[in-house]
């Protein structure tokens, strides 16, 4: 089981991102994917989640309303597009996966992880 995570970079406060993660090795349609973050010095946490296939999207108060999950079935991918960044979202992005039916905000749920991304905001 593999999960890759891309898209990550330098981008200006106010700009936008989007993150992919690509999953290969077993069927994820039954899955819970998940993105957490992780800032320096600070705790791994909750970003935002979601079924595969979408209709259970979840996401931390701070990201709420900027911040959007996604999956494509087809390309055993899923996204999240965040608008509006803040310095404050500076932190490396991890991809999730759990076997478990419902959107987890707890990282120890989560089985599956990929590498990380980084994303840097610039004031």
């Amino acid at each position: 089981v593999q999960l890759q995570a891309s898209g990550g970079g330098l981008v200006q406060a106010g700009g936008s991102l989007r993150l992919s993660c690509a999953a290969s090795g077993r069927t994820f349609s039954h899955h819970v994917m998940a993105w957490f973050r992780q800032a320096p010095g600070k705790e791994r946490e909750f970003v935002a989640g979601t079924r595969w296939g979408g209709g259970s999207e979840y996401y931390a108060e701070s990201v709420k309303g900027r911040f959007a999950v996604s999956t494509d079935n087809a390309k055993n991918t899923v996204y999240l597009q965040m608008h509006s960044l803040k310095p404050e979202d500076t932190a490396v992005y991890y991809c999730a996966a759990s076997t478990l039916s419902m959107v987890q905000t707890d990282r120890s749920r989560y089985r599956y992880w990929g590498q990380g991304t980084l994303v840097t905001v610039s004031s």
